[in-house]
């Protein structure tokens, strides 16, 4: 795995991360790489929120299972 190294961290910010690293019973270490996950990879409660937009706006459009519409479409053809 890579190491990554932060320099001229303003000290407010260092303090702020021990301060929730202890609240969360982490390292330091361990509460940054969290932070980091959080913020730059894709959220799966993001998704689910995104996909119950999705079944919301199409509700009443599609009735089935997505299976059964692809065969009957293609029966059609």
């Amino acid at each position: 795995m890579a190491q990554l190294l932060v320099r001229d961290v303003p000290r407010d910010i260092v303090e702020a991360l021990k301060t929730r690293a202890a609240a969360h019973g982490r390292s330091v270490e361990a509460e940054h790489r969290l932070l980091l996950e959080e913020m730059l990879r894709p959220a799966r409660s993001a998704f689910r929120d995104r996909a119950s937009e999705l079944r919301a706006a199409t509700r009443g459009r599609i009735e089935g299972e997505s299976a059964d519409i692809i065969r009957s479409e293609r029966a059609r053809r």
